[in-house]
């Protein structure tokens, strides 16, 4: 029987991994479908994730046991069909074009604004709080938000770009915290309308704009994880607008997830799902976008504070489920738990890395000093 030839060759994969089906450790898989073991095999990662959705199976632990797949390497073992087209589509085409850039935005962050609020705490800050002496998440985004102003040694009166803005708290932090004025932009319809009311009587302007279309001058410059979205092929011309908007001694802040090798596209089942068109950089891939426009300054690592960020953000969300719009339904609740416990897993086995980027046009005179 094939299908008994599929579920030996699983459970020899996962025994590897420390995984037992049937088990009764947290991270052991528990399977109520038996077509799940053809289709993990013939569809690796994106198998996985939707068998998950669909109730094909289960962990007590979901995150225990993806952090120890990624661990194994698990995700290089199993065969991955359609792989190798979605490799050449990313190759030839520009998943980040203008035109192809809003999807993230439609089908991500306008998912709708209670979700968000849910999660995410006091602050809507949607990217890796800063854990160094915080002991709970809103103290962790604070904390993240000081060191960006602070590495950009920001001023009153300065005028500053945030690319990406969010919903606007970053900007407001700064603004309120630092005294400076700025413009934040989004293509995200939902975001923007948050953040105008959110910096309503402060010095700053939220547009709804792609980064190409900036074209101005400022004091200094941040993205909080933006350039997720904005892919391989455009990172030359994201480091150009940046470059033009900037004085000689202005710094940009560069705040991205990054992955330990080069790629051109992101995961099958977060590209279907959770963010499509994105990919995470390498140092490789930035390092080389920025030579000649830029002089690096400062690298800073802290993806081990994503893994707390992102278990704070499950907490949250597990609580509200209850109480959120019906449209959330189980399987986009599976869908969300499998995002973020996924997430823990690929920052827990060191497969993906918190980036703070400190750089400058032509080079701090005399040395930049970096705050932590």
């Amino acid at each position: 029987m094939p299908h008994h030839r599929f579920q030996r060759r699983i459970t020899d994969l996962l025994a590897e991994a420390d995984v037992l089906i049937g088990g009764d450790r947290p991270w052991d898989l528990q399977v109520h479908d038996a077509r799940f073991h053809a289709r993990v095999l013939g569809q690796g990662s994106l198998g996985l994730g939707e068998s998950y959705m669909e109730g094909w199976w289960d962990a007590v632990s979901l995150d225990g046991l993806l952090f120890r797949l990624l661990a194994a390497r698990m995700d290089e073992r199993v065969h991955r069909a359609g792989e190798v087209f979605d490799a050449l589509r990313a190759r030839l085409t520009n998943l980040q074009s203008p035109r192809r850039s809003g999807e993230v935005a439609r089908r991500h962050y306008d998912l709708g604004n209670d979700l968000y609020r849910a999660m995410l705490g006091r602050r809507l800050v949607y990217s890796c709080g800063y854990w160094r002496g915080a002991k709970d998440l809103d103290t962790a985004q604070e904390a993240k938000l000081d060191l960006v102003c602070r590495k950009l040694r920001l001023q009153p009166g300065m005028r500053v770009l945030d690319i990406g803005c969010g919903w606007g708290e970053a900007l407001k932090f700064a603004a309120e915290r630092y005294g400076v004025g700025g413009v934040g932009i989004t293509i995200s319809r939902e975001q923007a309308e948050y953040a105008t009311a959110l910096c309503a009587g402060l010095p700053i302007e939220i547009r709804l704009q792609d980064y190409r279309e900036v074209d101005e001058s400022f004091d200094a410059a941040f993205s909080l994880g933006m350039f997720e979205h904005v892919g391989v092929k455009n990172y030359a011309g994201y480091f150009d607008v940046v470059r033009r908007c900037l004085p000689a001694e202005g710094l940009l802040l560069l705040h991205t997830i990054g992955g330990i090798r080069s790629v051109n596209r992101t995961d099958p089942w977060i590209a279907r799902y959770i963010f499509p068109n994105s990919m995470l950089p390498s140092a490789l891939q930035i390092t080389q976008a920025i030579e000649g426009r830029f002089i690096l300054e400062d690298w800073h690592n802290f993806g081990t504070d994503y893994d707390r960020t992102l278990q704070a953000w499950r907490e949250n969300v597990e609580s509200a489920w209850d109480g959120l719009d019906a449209r959330y339904d189980e399987r986009f609740r599976r869908m969300w738990r499998f995002y973020l416990a996924v997430s823990m897993a690929t920052f827990r086995s060191r497969r993906s890395q918190l980036w703070q980027v400190v750089l400058s046009p032509r080079g701090v005179p005399g040395g930049y000093v970096a705050p932590r």
